[in-house]
């Protein structure tokens, strides 16, 4: 008999609830085209990964992947001109569109170090510089309802061997930002899991939190991640070096734990726009300084005899602003971990990577997603399993590109389930 191993990052394990009558949201079905490529730097020729594929105007994109390729589908009624590429540190670049299908576009980008020296003005006090961002949340976040349209990814690797593959097209709702998250819920649209059936593969590795991240880590949304003015005290700040960031210029302010508490803190970096002062990214890990504390954030049950040692958890959360507001862009968690039983010499490496992209999204007739048709925290994504071989499972909906390690796993899996 398998034995199952749980985890929980701070919020509620959540499952697919295939089996629903409420009305998605849907990106509109109907003609597109294609845009495919690669995006590198076109200095070092680097492939880069996370940047942000966009139709400007439009609430419509994706993201690369690690291996800096992408995949965004334009709906024909769109009538869009041209599809916009950025990333942190670069200028933006486009690309002019057809009509048609274009694959295999080779984007470089270039780097932009043409920070303006206004932004050192005020590194003398980075903590007032977030308190003030934090201010603005209400003014520079949506004031209404918005309904987002995401790709979810989660994966779950044995060394190197992928064990646990599973995607779904989620819905998000999300009340004004000047509210607190608590009638924020999560539904998915549709979704399929690959699970390894191999023998040896005698404990299974179950993410708890899955689609919920889009809400548990929105850092602007749920302050009691980072952003808590009853906390910030717990943390010492320091401004960096700042950097542009879709071509705007950005304070970078660092984070690190100056408290001793019952719990472990984060670390990190938070990304702040210069003019409007709203948080744009941001980047931190779990302090792994106290291992038993980082294991009780992370880990919610374990088979007796086995040991279970954290080596991080790392989060990037960006936010991409639109006609003026700024809204959830990308989300992505990673935990690796190393497992052996008792009596054993030798532990094994396991890494989970959770991400979602926001693909979609709407504030006009958005209808709150009733709580019994969101995810519970008894269920995740991977319990649901659904056919992997159809080809056109996504249809016109934009995700992820999987990489070509991930593809090759995935049909690895899929023998298995022969």
């Amino acid at each position: 008999m398998k034995t199952r191993m749980y985890f929980l990052f701070g919020y509620l394990m959540t499952a697919l609830l295939l089996l629903s009558s409420y009305p998605l949201q849907a990106q509109e079905e109907g003609n597109y085209f294609i845009v495919s490529g690669t995006v590198k730097d076109k200095q070092t020729k680097k492939k880069l990964e996370y940047v942000n594929i966009s139709v400007p105007g439009t609430n419509v994109g994706t993201i690369t992947n690690s291996d800096g390729e992408f995949t965004i589908k334009v709906q024909d009624s769109l009538q869009a001109k041209v599809v916009e590429i950025s990333h942190i540190g670069y200028y933006n670049y486009r690309i002019a569109l057809t009509g048609n299908d274009m694959v295999d576009e080779n984007v470089m980008l270039t780097q932009n170090a043409n920070v303006l020296e206004e932004v050192v003005v005020r590194a003398h006090d980075p903590r007032m510089l977030v308190e003030e961002a934090m201010n603005r949340i209400g003014k520079n976040y949506s004031e209404k309802p918005t309904l987002l349209t995401g790709f979810y990814r989660e994966t779950a690797q044995k060394g190197k061997r992928y064990i646990n593959i599973s995607e779904a097209i989620i819905d998000v709702y999300k009340t004004p930002y000047d509210e607190d998250a608590s009638r924020d819920r999560v539904q998915i649209f549709k979704g399929r899991a690959l699970l390894s059936q191999k023998a040896s593969d005698t404990l299974i590795v179950k993410l708890l939190g899955g689609p919920n991240l889009s809400l548990y880590v929105d850092i602007v949304k749920n302050p009691d991640i980072l952003l808590d003015k009853t906390t910030l005290g717990y943390f010492s700040f320091r401004m960096e070096e700042s950097v542009v960031m879709d071509n705007r210029p950005q304070y970078v302010i660092s984070f690190q734990p100056q408290a001793i508490l019952p719990y472990a803190l984060h670390y990190g970096k938070l990304y702040i726009d210069k003019e409007s002062l709203a948080f744009t990214r941001a980047e931190f890990n779990l302090n792994m300084e106290d291992r038993d504390k980082a294991t009780g954030a992370i880990l919610k049950k374990k088979p007796a005899g086995l040991r279970f040692r954290p080596v991080e958890v790392s989060f990037l959360v960006t936010y991409k602003q639109v006609n003026g507001k700024s809204y959830l862009n990308y989300i992505r968690n990673e935990v690796r971990f190393k497992c052996d039983w008792k009596r054993r010499l030798f532990s094994t490496n396991y890494a989970m990577v959770s991400e979602m992209v926001v693909t979609d999204s709407k504030d006009q007739a958005v209808n709150a997603i009733p709580y019994k048709m969101s995810f519970k925290s008894s269920q995740s994504l991977s319990d649901k399993v659904s056919d992997f071989r159809d080809e056109n499972f996504w249809g016109s909906y934009n995700i992820i590109e999987p990489t070509e390690s991930l593809e090759k796993a995935a049909n690895k899996l899929r023998k298995q389930q022969e």
